[in-house]
């Protein structure tokens, strides 16, 4: 027997930092838990390192007796112990999902917890992320978003920086552009006048509407053609998700040149019937 137990001091059980291990939770302490994982003692996980999820009940996270996945985070000390992890396998796994997510291009939904200077602090499964304020849509009330839901995309996902930045201003970009088609008519307003054309905002993006697509007649200036504010309907000819590019055009609408300067309000006013006969062309 003693060369029975001398044999066992002796073993080389071969857990090292970094090796997942199967075990059973063998008892509850007060900050923590012993797992039998094989070998000369009971393995030890800390209450940090139960998971990812702040707070939750010990049966449900850690069974008793059940048959589960850890992560040996620390070797043996001189007892023959070593120090596991659930959270640190949880974490992995939850990165891997996020860059698989990321490479596909879908959103997701985060829960908004915090605010700073620079934007909003958001919980996605456990992990901590970022938002900045200028990928909001709503940018002057932050305070409002805490305890929000928000649909977003993801920037940046770096599990080596454990840097995780999301965009909620390019997940609505995506989700319009979804529901968007060439030879579409759109009914928006006018956002700025620019020297090269008109930009409208609708259906919570916006698009172009370039001085060459405004009339089939010659414009020098657009200063006493449009408005801010002004209602316009346009045609969708042109869509550039990659770039985020929205082309618009009332020169398909026109039945002559310069009707649209000359007659805007029947122009808009008779848009969807013209629209059925310019899709055609749009879309050939």
């Amino acid at each position: 027997m003693e060369d029975f137990a001398k044999a066992l001091e002796d073993q080389d059980y071969g857990f090292k930092k970094g090796q997942v291990v199967r075990g059973k939770v063998y008892n509850y302490e007060a900050d923590g838990a012993y797992v039998d994982i094989g070998g000369k003692s009971l393995a030890y996980i800390p209450n940090s390192e139960v998971s990812v999820k702040s707070s939750g009940d010990w049966s449900e996270l850690l069974p008793l007796n059940e048959e589960l996945d850890f992560l040996i985070i620390r070797e043996q000390d001189a007892e023959g112990q070593v120090t596991v992890s659930r959270r640190q396998l949880e974490v992995k796994r939850i990165w891997d999902e996020l860059k698989d997510i990321q490479d596909s291009g879908k959103s997701l939904q985060v829960r908004v917890f915090g605010v700073n200077k620079g934007g909003v602090t958001v919980d996605w499964q456990g992990l901590r992320g970022f938002i900045p304020r200028s990928h909001l849509s709503d940018r002057n009330n932050l305070e409002s978003l805490v305890g929000q839901n928000l649909t977003v995309t993801i920037l940046e996902a770096d599990s080596d920086r454990n840097k995780l930045v999301f965009s909620q201003r390019e997940a609505t970009r995506a989700e319009s552009f979804s529901q968007l088609e060439l030879g579409q008519l759109v009914e928006g307003t006018v956002a700025s006048i620019k020297p090269f054309g008109v930009f409208l905002n609708f259906e919570g993006t916006s698009g172009l509407l370039h001085i060459k697509q405004i009339s089939q007649s010659f414009i020098e200036s657009l200063g006493g053609v449009f408005e801010l504010g002004q209602p316009i309907k346009a045609m969708i000819v042109d869509l550039d998700e990659g770039k985020g590019r929205i082309s618009l055009s009332t020169r398909v609408l026109e039945n002559y040149p310069g009707e649209v300067l000359e007659n805007m309000s029947e122009v808009m006013a008779s848009a969807e019937a013209r629209a059925e006969r310019a899709r055609k062309k749009v879309l050939e």
